[in-house]
Parts: C-alpha cells; sequence; structure tokens
C-alpha cells in the first residue's frame, strides 16, 4: 500500500519541478531557476540547460541551440546529394566573390592567386569532405605554410580558408569552422627599401629621357608624375587634365572608371595638392601637348619597368619599381616636415596614418644623421631655449588625449572601458576610433576574447578581427553585447567645450 501511495508523490514532484514558459521548446527547472531548451529535431527529443537564470537570455540561446542542433542534424544526411568537397565549397565561394558588386575584380583575382596556392600547398584538400576536415587538419597545414610564404600571404590565405569553411557551414555540410584554429602570423617584412637621394633621381631622369627609347620622353615623364604625386601606378593612369585644378592646387584622383580608387566604391575620390615639382612637370608638359583636350589622360604610358631598371644599371644604383616611387613621395614629405597623419590621407589610406607610420617612418641615412646631431645630452645645450616648468596640476596629471578621451567617452551610457568582461572591452574599443584602452591592456583583453593571440598589426584592419570575432561568439552573445555597448543619439551627447 505504501509503495503505492508513494509513487504518484514522486510523479507529481517531478512534474512540479519543471515550470513551463510563455515561450515555445523554453521550459524552467523550479529547483535551480535554470532555463533549459525543449526541442524536438528530426524526432529526437533534446533538452539541454541553456546556463542561465535570466528569461531574455534564455531567449536569445534557446535560438542559437536550436539552429545549431539543426545544423548538425543536416550535416548528418551530407547534403542528401551526395557529400559537399572543400573543392565544392571553393566552387561557391568564387561564384560569390564574383558576383558581389562591391568586390572589385582586382581582389578576386588576387583571391584566386591565393585559393591556387592554399591548394598547392595542401594536395589532398580539394577532395576532403569538409566536414571530415578537422581544428588540427588546419593548424597543423598553418604552421607548415607560415614558414614558407610571406606574413601577409599566408595570412590572407588564412582568412579565405575562412570563409570558405563558412559557405560550406551556410550549405548545411558541417556546423563550426574549423579554420578558426589556423593560425595567424606577425606580418612583419624583410626588405629593406633603398631610395634614391636627391641628386640620383635627377640623374635618372635625364638617363631615361636620354635612352633613345621610342617612348623615353614620356616614360620619363611618369617617373616625375609618380614621385611628385605619390600615385598608384593604376591610379596615375587615369589623371585626365580636367582633373588637374591649378587654380586650386589640387589633382583629383578618381581612379578606374568601372571600379574606382583602391579600397572605395567606384564613384569616390581623393585629392592629393600639386607640389611645386608637380606643377612645374604639367606645366610643361602643357606647352609640349597645347591642344590637347580636357579629357585626355595626362600620362602617355602607364607603365616604364624596363625603362628603370635599365637606367638604374647604367648608373650603378638600387633597382627600383612604380611603387617604390609612392615610397619617395611620402618619404620626401616627411622628411620636409609634414605629419604623417596628413601623408596618409594624400596617400589615399583609411587608417588615420597607422600603416603610413610603419611602411613609411623610416628617414634616408643622410637626413638621420643631420637630425641627429641636435640631439644632446648637455646641461644647457647652445641650440635649445628652457621652457618654464609643467604648472602642477591637482587631482591628476595633464594628458594632451585627456579632452578627446573624455568626448569619446561621453558617447557611451554604458562604461565598457573599465568592465571585467573582456569581450566588452575588445568589442568596444574595435568600434571606438579614439583609442580609449592602453595598447597592452587592450592586446590583453583581445587575447581573452579571440582566444588567441592578438598581434598590435591586426588593429590596422579591424573590419577582419570583427568578422573573425563575430564568428567566434554565439548569435547570443553578439546581440547581447551589441545591445549593451551602444553609443547615445547624437542630440543626447553633452559636448565637451
Amino acid at each position: 500500500m505504501n509503495t503505492k501511495q508513494t509513487a504518484p508523490a514522486k510523479a507529481s514532484e517531478s512534474e512540479s519541478e519543471w515550470q513551463k514558459t510563455p515561450y515555445s521548446n523554453l521550459i524552467r527547472y523550479v529547483p535551480s531557476g535554470t532555463y533549459f531548451a525543449r526541442i524536438k529535431v528530426k524526432g529526437k527529443l533534446i533538452r539541454r540547460s541553456l546556463k542561465t537564470k535570466t528569461l531574455s537570455v534564455a531567449k536569445l540561446r534557446l535560438s542559437d541551440l536550436e539552429k545549431d542542433e539543426r545544423k548538425k542534424a543536416t550535416r548528418s544526411s551530407a547534403l542528401l546529394q551526395g557529400k559537399m568537397t572543400f573543392g565544392d565549397a571553393v566552387a561557391a565561394y568564387k561564384r560569390q566573390r564574383k558576383n558581389d558588386p562591391n568586390i572589385k575584380p582586382g581582389t578576386v583575382e588576387y583571391d584566386d592567386y591565393r585559393i591556387k596556392a592554399l591548394l598547392e600547398s595542401w594536395p589532398e584538400l580539394e577532395k576532403m569532405d569538409v566536414s571530415k576536415i578537422t581544428d588540427s587538419d588546419c593548424k597543423s597545414w598553418s604552421e607548415k605554410n607560415a614558414k614558407k610564404v610571406s606574413s601577409s600571404s599566408h595570412n590572407h590565405t588564412v582568412g579565405i580558408l575562412r570563409r570558405v569553411f563558412k559557405i560550406a557551414i551556410e550549405a548545411g555540410a558541417r556546423y563550426d569552422n574549423p579554420a578558426l584554429a589556423a593560425l595567424w602570423v606577425k606580418e612583419h617584412t624583410n626588405k629593406q627599401i633603398k631610395l634614391p637621394e636627391p641628386g640620383q633621381f635627377e640623374m635618372l631622369v635625364k638617363e631615361i629621357e636620354s635612352s633613345g627609347s621610342g617612348f623615353a620622353e614620356s616614360s620619363a615623364e611618369l617617373v616625375q608624375f609618380l614621385a611628385y604625386g605619390g600615385f598608384r601606378k593604376s591610379e596615375a593612369a587615369n589623371i585626365t587634365w580636367a582633373d588637374c585644378d591649378f587654380k586650386r592646387g589640387k589633382i583629383i584622383l578618381r581612379g578606374d572608371p568601372v571600379t574606382g580608387l583602391k579600397r572605395r566604391r567606384a564613384g569616390e575620390f581623393r585629392e592629393v595638392p600639386m607640389i611645386p615639382e608637380m606643377r612645374k612637370l604639367l606645366e610643361q608638359i602643357q606647352v609640349k601637348r597645347p591642344d590637347e583636350p580636357q579629357t585626355e589622360k595626362v600620362m602617355r604610358v602607364s607603365e616604364c619597368k624596363k625603362s628603370i631598371a635599365t637606367a638604374c644599371k647604367k648608373l650603378e644604383i638600387p633597382r627600383f619599381t612604380h611603387h617604390d616611387l609612392r615610397h619617395l613621395f611620402a618619404t620626401r614629405c616627411i622628411e620636409s616636415g609634414v605629419d604623417i597623419p596628413t601623408v596618409s590621407r594624400w596617400l589615399g589610406h583609411k587608417d588615420g596614418g597607422a600603416l603610413a607610420m610603419k611602411t613609411y617612418g623610416h628617414l634616408r641615412d643622410e637626413h638621420s644623421t643631420t637630425m641627429a646631431q641636435k640631439v644632446v645630452f648637455s646641461e644647457n645645450p647652445s641650440n635649445v631655449i628652457s621652457l618654464p616648468p609643467p604648472a602642477i596640476v591637482q587631482n591628476g596629471s595633464a594628458s594632451p588625449d585627456k579632452k578627446g578621451i573624455a568626448q569619446a567617452k561621453a558617447k557611451y551610457n554604458f562604461p565598457w572601458w573599465v568592465s571585467k568582461n573582456p569581450m566588452e572591452v575588445f568589442w568596444g574599443q574595435l568600434n571606438e576610433e579614439t583609442q580609449i584602452v592602453p595598447l597592452e591592456k587592450l592586446l590583453d583583453y583581445a587575447k581573452q576574447a579571440m582566444s588567441r593571440e592578438v598581434f598590435p598589426e591586426e588593429f590596422d584592419d579591424k573590419d577582419s578581427l570583427k568578422e573573425e570575432f563575430i564568428e567566434r561568439i554565439s548569435q547570443a552573445a553578439f546581440v547581447a553585447l551589441t545591445g549593451k555597448i551602444q553609443k547615445k543619439q547624437a542630440d543626447a551627447v553633452l559636448k565637451v567645450n
């Protein structure tokens, strides 16, 4: 009798431990208050903890869990029509990139080149079933490949590998991305840029001009045009007389009529100042060709590689390329006292000068030696005027960036920069132009948020970091993160005067 009486009690007690919620597939375990998912996928009932006692968070996690479980189930059917190989995923990736109007043909072409290199470095990859490729496979390949190619080429290939697997995930061929285990490497270069000294550059131009070639004069003009404007070769090839504004002292760069400028949408343009040597060069060309229409291109040739190589050999100076003339322009500007952010804008960089600092922060030996003579250690050097002692600042120290940081912080309701959550600090700084978090601290938080080593150079391309970070976290975590870290409305921000 006792046994018959206690059994219903246990059943009743068991039922009371689980509480329904207003949302389907979401239940609550009463003793702990934790929410659980209760879903049926392909006839199989799954009950799994969502590891939260907050209903709003549980709803978001439920969506992620349900999506993951259905992807796993889909993968088990292997697309019904047959297994997806890595080669199939690559073909789909190529079609997607080719049909994307925001991706320029040059980028697509370079992607194809890197994919070819990837398949050559991993011969069996193309025919492998994407569902059978593991994290360790990708990591092993990346460790070997990083030793054989340049850091930039390796990192670009890793990016493609991850995007190809993303295609496979979207197709339901697998539910995770093993390429996240492929290692990035710190970018570096062993190339030492050797630029012609002022006297050598003039000699080089004269040598090309007097070479006797049918395009000698046009080639010499192109060398000067590239050096005086810092243009990319493709940019210089599309500049017309209508783009040369002598009144304002500007040259307008529009790039290819179809694809536009590098890293910009078609139709966008940038302006470069007309330095004295450039104005003189253009005026000389106009005297030679007085009746040319405004639509005519300024340069008669688009490249002069052989002319440069021949002249360098005759003058016994280091050989250089068209792009080295861009280096020359930037270096001369910096040595003349132009600040790096300004040079960066002239070159068309959009990172505020980070790349220019890394690439063009060098000075030629002659200039560096001259500057070194101004460095002194005596107490009262003759060429230094003593400044008054700095004013004492109460309750803190003065900082040139203090106002800018204060203005940046005022844009947010949530102070993510002091959060103990690495993901909040990392995401907040990724989306904020002003450097609020010190770099050393940011790198530590980035390592925790990304679950890998993050190098300072990677912050030059924040979009890639954002893309990878979003891949690494769940949708629920991302929604919660973006909901928490938001900028105030423009009219609600108090401007610091």
